[in-house]
């Protein structure tokens, strides 16, 4: 309940409490004359008198914000109405909405005693009016202070629980906002990642090619200008590649070597790509029956086998290298092979981000793991390296499990 819903509630309430009091301050001056009473006049004056301190006290600021002022004002109230008291026995009436005032505006460890010596003022003058002593005497003014003392301090708990829980909601919309944000910059990094994979696995490793068939070529000009010729085409061809990939990039659509083919003949056609841009001999072997696989995961087996034989042909300086793309019963794998020079994966690991193919396993890592497939490197120096990536069977129907284990 919002703390605000109370308001008019409580306007209704004070507006109640005024029409309260001023019907009986009527009601006494009229049962004055009424009955004869011979000084009939000076309970109209102290009436009339103790509805003008009432009304003075809304006017005054400083009595709805400061409990000494409150205080103040209640005890000039409270004098007038003994006076009352003193004049009539219906001034016992009056006690009744005194309870509220006090307890209202006073705090509660003020206003509870003086509502109790309020009520025991009340029941000192009717018994002085009456001249005799009735439990009736007794149990009225105690009822009335009861009744205000419950609806009272049961709105003060119903206020303050309101407030509690509005507290509560505006903490749950600011962690909500802080959520929502902090979501909002894991997707920011998550695809600025993703583009650095990218553009790691297409555009880096096609100019890389570029530039060892720029320095082949070089190294065969001017003495040998025909064998410059091939070196210099087949550069021309890996950076038309590049510029289509680059063009598929910025329209965040599929690679083009996925583009109305397969994986198991992408793959083939990268091996053959990788073999006569740069000599190394690749392989490709199929395992097992081919089935349907959903366009991210294709195209991440497609930019590690990317990344992989780059590293073979940049830093491995290997005789051969094999690829194998195995459709198992209940995982979909991807090996890569090389007999190169080897590394060490911890010690490349720890400088990840360099120049030296550190960044290539990371992303690669990265790529496998962001779809739920495990992703392992096996390597020592002078011993070659093997990759290996899987996911799981169910990819085939897009309900890998998101909780896989990412290790």
């Amino acid at each position: 309940m919002n703390p605000h819903t109370l308001d008019r509630p409580l306007r209704v309430l004070r507006v109640c409490l005024h029409l309260l009091l001023a019907g009986l301050l009527a009601l006494v001056v009229v049962r004055a004359f009424l009955d004869g009473l011979p000084h009939a006049p000076f309970v109209a004056v102290a009436a009339v008198l103790m509805g003008a301190v009432y009304a003075a006290g809304p006017l005054l600021p400083r009595v709805g914000r400061s409990p000494r002022a409150a205080a103040g004002w209640l005890a000039v109230l409270g004098a007038v109405w003994l006076v009352l008291l003193c004049l009539t026995p219906e001034g016992v009436w009056l006690a009744f909405p005194l309870f509220f005032l006090h307890l209202h505006l006073l705090p509660t460890r003020w206003g509870l005693p003086v509502v109790a010596v309020t009520t025991a003022l009340a029941i000192a003058g009717f018994i002085g009016h009456q001249g005799s002593f009735t439990i009736g005497m007794v149990i009225g003014p105690t009822l009335g202070a009861a009744v205000a003392v419950a609806t009272v301090l049961g709105y003060q708990a119903l206020h303050r629980e309101s407030q509690r829980r509005q507290e509560l909601i505006e903490e749950l919309r600011a962690t909500r906002n802080d959520l929502a944000a902090a979501e909002r910059s894991a997707g920011v990094l998550a695809e600025r990642e993703r583009l650095a994979r990218e553009i790691h696995d297409t555009l880096a490793q096609g100019l890389s090619s570029i530039q060892l068939l720029l320095r082949a070529a070089e190294r065969a000009l001017p003495d040998r200008p025909g064998t410059a010729a091939p070196h210099v085409a087949r550069a021309r061809e890996a950076a038309q590649d590049n510029l289509t990939e680059a063009r598929r990039l910025v329209h965040a659509l599929a690679p083009v070597e996925l583009e109305g083919s397969s994986l198991p003949a992408a793959l083939r056609r990268l091996c053959a790509t990788t073999q006569q841009r740069s000599g190394l001999p690749v392989h490709f072997h199929l395992s097992g029956e081919p089935f349907d696989v959903p366009t991210p995961y294709e195209v991440a087996l497609l930019r590690i086998a990317q990344s992989a034989l780059a590293n073979a042909v940049r830093h491995a300086e290997a005789s051969r290298a094999e690829l194998t793309l195995s459709y198992m019963d209940t995982r979909l794998a991807l090996d890569a092979v090389d007999d190169g020079i080897g590394f060490d994966p911890v010690a490349v690991a720890s400088r990840a981000g360099g120049e030296d193919g550190g960044f290539g396993l990371a992303a690669m890592r990265a790529r496998a793991r962001s779809l739920g497939g495990t992703w392992t490197v096996e390597s020592a120096p002078g011993q070659g390296t093997a990759l290996a990536v899987s996911f799981p069977r169910d990819v085939a129907h897009g309900t890998a499990p998101a909780g896989e284990e990412r290790r």
